[in-house]
């Protein structure tokens, strides 16, 4: 599992500028045919941002950003923290400047906004069944292209935890480097002499036999493959302590205080990111006026 600071998305990064500025691209193209036909670019607005369902919020600072990609001085003002648990109908943020402006950026803030909230708030749910235990709920690589650190980003908000980023942090054995490497010793014998002392190693399991050939080989950490609860109980058993153990495949929110009961280590869900779906989040005009009546907000 990757550090929690890991995805510390203050100040955001690079590649999420470089995202927002790909969602501008997409939606703007050469320009918003519609607001210059209509607005004068004069005209100043305040819109409101509103949770159209109960959610954990998350994106705020990628909504932000849009905004201010478009002109630094418009002003994006959050009313709840990122993270928190807020009712239908709860303001997430106030935006206020050029109204032509505000309404260029309204679709790509609100898809950031929607898709990590939605992510955030599945995330919530699963952690929720599973809060009478001590086991985790990680993450996968299962994400959407060029979406990853920010879905990672939400699945911490909802208070799931991350597996590794990707294929640099972090060994993970899995059934078909065993195959290429000739079995769970063999594979677990060669990771050991290439990678750096900071780096685990975490290696697939089919069944009890090779949870009991990665222990012995030096495995730090042993996926549990498809197991069944009766099986994932054998295995905490005969595990003993000597390793993490992570439960994987075919984990509904249903099924996952069964696995927690059993006592393994972690319990990684794809579906918290490819199951996701986008909440409803909506932006209103409150206040429209010529500058005069609405002044636009001072520079930064």
């Amino acid at each position: 599992m990757t550090s929690p600071n890991h995805f510390n998305l203050h100040p955001l990064p690079p590649q999420v500028h470089r995202l927002i500025d790909l969602a501008l691209e997409e939606d703007l193209g050469p320009g918003d045919v519609t607001t210059r036909a209509t607005i004068d670019p004069d005209l100043q607005a305040e819109a409101a941002v509103k949770a159209k369902a109960d959610l954990i919020v998350a994106g705020l600072p990628m909504a932000a950003a849009v905004f201010a990609r478009l002109d630094p001085k418009i002003d994006f003002t959050p009313l709840v923290a990122e993270g928190a648990p807020v009712r239908a109908g709860t303001i997430l943020a106030t935006v206020s400047g050029p109204a032509g402006l505000l309404l260029m950026g309204e679709r790509v803030a609100l898809n950031f906004l929607m898709r990590l909230s939605g992510i955030a708030t599945h995330t919530r749910r699963y952690v929720d069944a599973i809060q009478d235990y001590h086991t985790l709920v990680v993450d996968t690589r299962k994400t959407t292209p060029g979406w990853r650190v920010l879905e990672k980003y939400a699945v911490r908000l909802g208070g799931g935890h991350n597996h590794r980023f990707g294929l640099f942090d972090g060994v993970l054995i899995k059934d078909n480097h065993l195959a290429a490497a000739g079995g769970i010793t063999a594979a677990i014998r060669e990771a050991l002499e290439v990678i750096p002392h900071t780096l685990k190693i975490e290696v697939e399991v089919a069944d009890l036999a090779g949870l009991a050939e990665a222990i012995a080989a030096g495995a730090d950490m042993v996926l549990l493959d498809n197991m069944d609860e009766a099986t994932l109980a054998r295995a905490v058993k005969l595990a003993a302590g000597r390793v993490l153990l992570e439960a994987s495949g075919g984990m509904t929110r249903e099924r996952l205080p069964r696995v927690a009961a059993t006592g393994v280590n972690l319990i990684s869900v794809g579906a918290l990111t490819h199951g996701a779906v986008s909440v409803d989040i909506n932006m209103k005009l409150v206040r429209i006026g010529p500058p005069e009546v609405l002044p636009a907000p001072s520079p930064a």
